[in-house]
């Protein structure tokens, strides 16, 4: 399966900026799905961070994915990637 990688930064409560990547199938292309996306992964958070905008979650490139990343897609749309500051 191939996917589309989102760029994502949010400032979170303590002034970190956590950076993380939103994987979806590159048949979607409604910026505001993933952002919702987005969102919905930091809700899980036990700290607070801004929303995800437009301008912090950008359409970076497209790769193909493995099968943790696939069977997650499957299941809820997206998967994520945590690369900074998101614990």
């Amino acid at each position: 399966m191939k996917v589309a990688v989102w760029d994502t930064y949010v400032h979170r409560d303590n002034g970190q900026v956590m950076h993380f990547d939103v994987l979806v199938p590159i048949e979607l292309k409604d910026a505001g799905r993933v952002y919702d996306f987005a969102n919905q992964y930091l809700e899980t958070k036990q700290f607070k961070a801004e929303n995800v905008r437009s301008d912090k979650c950008l359409f970076c490139h497209i790769e193909e994915a493995g099968e943790e990343v696939s069977s997650s897609i499957d299941r809820k749309g997206y998967f994520i990637i945590e690369l900074e500051n998101c614990s």
